[in-house]
């Protein structure tokens, strides 16, 4: 017959040949072995809890060093923590009505519990419920009494609410909302406390603060999953899902060009900027983030919607998308042939503007060069080159009382002229004529020779000396301001590297002159830098971005990120991910909306548009192969 012990007996392990086995204790030796056994598991266990006591724990890193508990807050350390709980919701709540909770600048804990609920108990439920309130609603019908609309009302809503939970359309939980807010004070507690529940009470919920419960209700919000509040409210998924704060912003429209994709939402950003308050915008970034690029093909789209687009290129970076839709792409530098005269006058005048209102703002921006030009100035100085202006635009008989349609203007040289003639402008004149006869001759004194005929122009001006680079780009921006003013089109104008017009007051406040006025030109005005700092530490820099409807922040430095932060009241999540995010990435603003996007072109817009040096060397390379193919068919013999 079959052992299963014999098995068992022989898969234990045999003892080695000639081994004795030792004979068994008896009793008192027995015992004493135990005893022994057992004071060395009492030695060993005491030593295990000295060492314990002596090791640093997860909880003594993070546990206050005191904790007070009071009928309605808690003193936890230097903090007073106090939690709100809600208790009743109204009829109807907006989709994402949590999320001005969730985004206030205050230190808070949120929970939220939910709890499922059988759809066969609440149907019972809501049957009894049912069958009372019709039984009401056909007695006071009988009766001759008015008919109740609460009543009718949520005999209506149940009956939904059952087809609902029949169909599994809809499924019931009990929902608990604790809110739990830190302070440094008292006082400050009680202000916040205020504030969250005046913005649950404007929505028609009810909530209250805890009392004799701030310990549960500061567990409730713990990272552990305890509800110790307990405080359950009935309600369907429909209007649970809406207490959800992950809410993206829609920014969809059936006019504009694609900007990105939304990144929370995979949605396409299709946004028309002249549709907003006003048509500018910022665009803020580290070097390599795709700013340029991003502008680029903005400007690609657009102009495919036929809006004129005016571009001023510090670095030579659009001229290769210039060649490709056949823009005018004009060099401004010492020894280019396109000039331009900061002493113009607009082209053409409409019939409400008054000449002398339009020579007293040519003297003004015209003196803010000259204070670029030859720095700081007394207020002696001042006042000479203001007179000096005048007499200037006089000599050319360009007066109230002129019609300046058939003006010539004139240039630096005459303005030296006047000066010259004049008592205390001989200092003036000696920092002036570094401008007319020296070596920065060739920029300001000549007459203006390029045209804005085209429907993208670009102005270089990355040839030109950094001392000369604000100058050109403020004399620029100022004779482009004089074509806008002079015929209303859709335009937008672009100032890359805005930083250099930052640099001085002068030049900063035109510019914020400029963006604050170009609305009623049909113009918008697009600022880029990538030295977020100096831009906004400016008081005009940040006026500018205070006018401008739209803000596009790329990947941000830490070194500027806390600024940008303060400046365009970001989430902690949206401060990281202005950090991490890859090349562009970011957030765009539109009015009050922003969400998450990610630039995306096409393969052949990406062609147009790419900064890269290797892709701008790989496209000169196919071009100048396919130029030597050419040459070398031209030079086959024909047959």
């Amino acid at each position: 017959m079959f052992n299963p012990q014999e098995i068992d007996n022989k898969n234990q392990p045999q003892p080695a040949p000639g081994y004795t086995p030792p004979p068994p204790l008896k009793g008192a030796q027995r015992l004493a072995a135990e005893a022994k056994e057992l004071s060395l598991s009492k030695e060993a266990l005491e030593e295990e809890m000295i060492y314990r006591r002596g090791v640093v724990s997860v909880r003594d890193l993070i546990a206050p060093s005191a904790l007070e508990i009071n009928p309605n807050h808690i003193k936890l350390g230097e903090l007073f923590v106090r939690t709100i709980f809600v208790y009743e919701y109204p009829r109807y709540i907006a989709v994402g009505w949590f999320a001005p909770i969730i985004n206030m600048d205050i230190a808070a804990d949120i929970s939220m519990f939910f709890y499922p609920v059988k759809a066969a108990v609440i149907l019972k439920q809501l049957k009894k419920k049912v069958g009372v309130l019709e039984a009401g609603i056909i007695s006071a019908a009988e009766k001759g009494a008015p008919r109740d609309p609460l009543s009718e009302t949520a005999l209506r809503d149940m009956e939904k609410l059952r087809d609902d939970l029949t169909q599994g359309i809809e499924h019931f939980f009990q929902i608990s909302l604790y809110v739990t807010i830190y302070a440094k004070t008292l006082e400050d507690l009680d202000r916040t406390s205020e504030r969250i529940e005046n913005f649950f009470g404007s929505t028609l919920i009810y909530s209250r603060r805890v009392f004799y419960q701030a310990e549960q209700g500061f567990n409730s919000t713990l990272p552990m999953s305890l509800d110790e509040m307990q405080v359950f409210i009935n309600m369907n998924s429909s209007p649970a899902a809406s207490s959800f704060p992950f809410v993206s912003s829609d920014l969809t429209s059936d006019h504009g060009i694609l900007y990105g994709i939304n990144r929370h939402n995979n949605g396409l950003i299709l946004f028309d900027r002249f549709s907003l308050q006003n048509a500018n915008a910022v665009v803020f970034a580290t070097s390599g983030a795709g700013k340029s690029y991003a502008i680029k093909l903005e400007i690609l789209r657009s102009l495919m919607m036929g809006t004129e687009v005016i571009i001023i290129d510090p670095e030579r970076e659009y001229n290769h998308l210039c060649e490709a839709v056949g823009g005018t792409y004009i060099d401004i530098s010492l020894n280019s042939e396109g000039k331009i005269n900061p002493f113009d006058l607009p082209r053409a005048i409409g019939e409400d503007a008054k000449a002398g209102d339009i020579i007293r703002n040519a003297v003004i921006t015209v003196k803010g060069l000259v204070r670029l030009m030859i720095g700081d100035v007394t207020p002696e100085e001042d006042s000479i080159i203001d007179r000096a202006l005048l007499e200037t635009y006089a000599k050319k008989d360009i007066t109230p009382d002129a019609d300046l349609r058939y003006v010539e203007p004139p240039v630096m040289q005459d303005f030296q002229d006047i000066l010259e003639g004049m008592e205390g402008g001989e200092n003036i004149v000696l920092r002036l004529k570094k401008y007319t006869e020296g070596t920065f001759a060739g920029l300001l004194n000549n007459p203006t020779n390029v045209q804005l005929n085209n429907q993208l122009v670009v102005f270089s001006v990355r040839d030109l000396e950094d001392e000369l680079k604000p100058l050109a780009i403020y004399t620029t921006v100022n004779y482009i301001w004089n074509i806008v003013r002079s015929e209303l089109k859709k335009r937008i104008l672009v100032v890359d590297e805005a930083w250099w017009l930052m640099q001085r007051e002068d030049s900063a406040k035109f510019i914020f002159a400029l963006v604050k006025r170009c609305r009623k030109y049909y113009l918008g005005v697009t600022t880029i830098t990538q030295d977020v700092n100096d831009f906004l530490t400016s008081a005009y820099g940040q006026a500018i971005v205070n006018n401008s409807s739209i803000q596009l922040l790329l990947k941000q430095s830490p070194a500027a990120i806390d600024l940008i932060k303060k400046t365009f009241l970001l989430t902690e999540g949206e401060k990281y991910l202005l950090l991490e995010c890859g090349v562009g990435e970011g957030i765009f603003f539109a009015g009050a909306k922003h969400v998450a996007v990610k630039i995306v072109a096409s393969y052949s817009e990406d062609q147009l548009i790419t900064s890269d040096p290797r892709q701008l060397l790989e496209i000169e390379q196919a071009k100048k192969e396919f130029a030597e193919a050419m040459m070398r068919e031209e030079d086959l013999p024909k047959e």
